[in-house]
């Protein structure tokens, strides 16, 4: 009877990591910064119709990089965890680091089990608060293990790259218009040191909005809105978000509600 092929639990955990960590880096980054209003997730994708950027529910958001059906799995079921965490108690109850705290057991799950291979999906859970100082930014690596982040983060793709720059760039009381420049800048650089253009068709932008009226800040920045807001013109009550009624300014989306958003 032949011995049985032996592999070190060390070796074999940092063989899973090395493997969830090649896939999460073939795809496109997404940046999440803070700006003076709330948070703005700007991601590199040209599809109109699979989303990296996502309603959760009234002030959290959710932003993710790598296999597409591994972290749809994971935004619906966040959706459907704070729907009834919500409907059971009160929507406050409903908070970016209990949504947190259930991604990381679910992914700290599939990591440390051997009998499937490892989600290979970085995410961003974040949550916009009645000031900045309340904004919570989590990112959670393919792991399980989650990291508290403070002003800007980067994933997918060269994120180290990107976060570096961002790092020495951001600072605190940025507009939205500089926070979506500032993104936008940091993922056009590659790895050679040189720069690519991205044009507004070739971005998805989202933006958590303490400013809104609504009880749900989520909105995306579509079209001419977005356009504006990249060269810098001003937009009037196009940039603010909202008008006093809470119509949605021209070019701007929001999610079709925390439950249908699951469709």
């Amino acid at each position: 009877m032949s011995t049985p092929f032996y592999v070190s639990p060390q070796q074999a955990m940092a063989d899973r990591a090395e493997y969830a960590r090649k896939g999460i880096a073939r795809g496109r980054s997404v940046v999440v910064l803070q700006y003076t209003d709330g948070v703005v997730f700007v991601a590199e994708n040209p599809s109109r119709a699979l989303h990296k950027v996502s309603e959760i529910y009234d002030r959290i958001a959710f932003a993710a990089v790598g296999k597409y059906n591994e972290f749809e799995n994971l935004r619906i079921g966040g959706v459907r965890y704070a729907d009834l965490r919500g409907y059971t108690y009160d929507r406050d109850d409903v908070t970016a680091r209990g949504l947190a705290n259930v991604y990381a057991q679910t992914l700290g799950g599939i990591f440390s089990s051997a009998a499937e291979k490892p989600y290979e999906v970085e995410l961003i859970v974040a949550e916009v608060g009645a000031g900045p100082e309340d904004d919570q930014i989590y990112r959670l690596p393919h792991d399980g293990s989650i990291v508290d982040e403070h002003g800007s983060v980067a994933i997918g793709g060269n994120a180290d790259q990107i976060s570096t720059y961002l790092d020495q760039r951001h600072r605190d009381g940025m507009t939205l218009s500089e926070a979506l420049k500032l993104a936008v800048e940091s993922l056009t650089r590659d790895n050679n040191g040189g720069e690519r253009t991205l044009t507004a068709e070739q971005l998805e932008v989202a933006v958590l909005d303490r400013t809104r009226p609504q009880q749900r800040k989520f909105k995306r920045l579509l079209g001419r809105q977005l356009s504006r807001l990249l060269e810098d013109t001003p937009t009037g009550a196009a940039e603010s978000g909202a008008t006093e009624s809470g119509a949605e300014p021209e070019g701007s989306s929001e999610e079709g509600g925390a439950a249908s958003s699951e469709s």
